[in-house]
């Protein structure tokens, strides 16, 4: 079995990696949440518990389960390796002083491997470096900031840092610093896992690329056509050059999709509002579904041409997708009040596990009656806890291998 093979969005899942909330949800402050891409804080006893149940689920239905703490501690075996992670951690954490870095490369090297990437992960508090003293103007000007190194907090929505994409993956430059950093497990597990390492894995995009490109705005709608969300998170520029490299490659895909969506917060990314739980069904935010504008990507002798689809967004997937018809599922139904508290709570952003059957936040009932109704499988996992960092089931899972449809 391939390492990466994904074609489409809803066909049987059978290998995801998944984060399980660790330490950095404890370093979350009230007066940081912004700086941290939060707007509250989980309790962690509880989110683990329920990250857990969605693992369960997942397991019971035939998904073999992977970590990324995990894989990214398989991949520093070598002692070298381990040296170039932590240097490179440090240096985009912003330590910049050479007698900081030299003390803090003695901190993280006394680690074992996997209690290293938990601590990488939860940042670093100044108490807990015991001979923390001020090396430069930094530092008193930071003198109040309680961290050294900043938590990663949004590391359990694994969807975002990269995205498989048939054989191949793109690891992503993120819109922030503060999720940048995320990007580095990837980037190692990918050359340094032995499960990864020894395959020649395309890259469809590099974290050393200019522009912003995230996972949440990924949608492998067939095996020809890809969507992408151009939104808050993610530069058109970016989409461009991915959309080259995939359309130029050896495989299936002859069109990318490009998703006007609104740049905000509520909307971050495409499958917030808009994802895939059948051939023919997609959960959508009823606010998109009249204003939005699609761009097609071809490759037309050896350009990327980019056409304007001035349609319907049913006509546009029928006619990309080669469907009769296609079944728009609103969340919240037709209530702007419940449609507004539920997309808040990511009530369109579902996992599909195979087609027809999908993963969804308990606390998105209405949502949830509507999707059973319309003849999908709904798997429900508890959401008081996990759903404060505005991510849902499909946010928090990156598919590495599906079967082909």
């Amino acid at each position: 079995m391939k390492p990466i093979n994904v074609t489409n969005e809803i066909g049987n899942l059978k290998k995801v990696l998944l984060h399980r909330p660790g330490q950095e949800l404890e370093n979350l402050m009230p007066e940081y949440l912004e700086r941290l891409l939060f707007d509250d804080i989980p309790y962690l006893k509880i989110a683990q518990e329920e990250h857990d149940a969605f693992a369960r689920i997942l397991k019971d239905n035939g998904v073999e389960v992977v970590y990324l703490e995990d894989l990214a501690a398989e991949s520093i075996g070598d002692c070298d390796v381990k040296k170039m992670l932590i240097r490179e951690y440090l240096h985009e954490a912003g330590v910049w002083n050479e007698k900081r870095l030299e003390v803090l490369m003695d901190y993280f090297l006394q680690f074992d491997k996997r209690v290293l990437i938990d601590k990488m992960m939860a940042g670093l508090r100044k108490t807990e470096l015991t001979n923390f003293t001020k090396r430069g103007l930094k530092d008193y000007l930071d003198n109040d900031y309680p961290f050294i190194i900043d938590p990663m907090p949004n590391l359990y929505f694994t969807r975002d840092p990269f995205a498989s994409i048939a054989d191949g993956i793109s690891l992503h430059k993120m819109r922030t610093s503060t999720r940048n950093r995320e990007t580095l497990f990837t980037k190692y597990i990918i050359k340094h896992h032995p499960d990864f390492a020894d395959y020649n894995i395309p890259l469809w995009y590099d974290r050393d690329d200019r522009f912003a490109l995230e996972g949440g705005d990924i949608l492998i709608l067939d095996k020809n056509t890809i969507a992408i969300g151009i939104s808050q998170r993610t530069d058109p520029s970016a989409i461009e050059i991915c959309a080259d490299r995939i359309l130029r490659a050896e495989n299936d895909f002859d069109t990318v999709l490009a998703f006007d969506i609104p740049k905000t917060r509520s909307f971050m990314h495409l499958d917030t509002v808009f994802t895939m739980v059948d051939r023919d069904k997609f959960t959508i935010h009823p606010n998109i579904q009249g204003g939005i504008t699609v761009y097609a990507l071809t490759l037309d002798e050896g350009k990327i041409r980019i056409d304007e689809e001035n349609d319907t967004l049913e006509n546009i997937l029928c006619k990309h997708l080669n469907l009769n018809n296609v079944e728009l599922i609103k969340c919240g139904g037709n209530s702007p009040i419940d449609a507004a508290r539920e997309q808040w709570n990511d009530g369109s952003n579902t996992l599909a596990i195979k087609p027809g059957e999908v993963v969804v936040y308990s606390r998105n009932y209405v949502t949830n009656k509507i999707l059973e109704e319309r003849g999908v499988k709904t798997h429900v996992i508890p959401s008081s806890e996990l759903s404060r960092g505005r991510g849902g089931p499909r946010c928090m899972s990156m598919p590495l291998v599906r079967d082909d449809l």
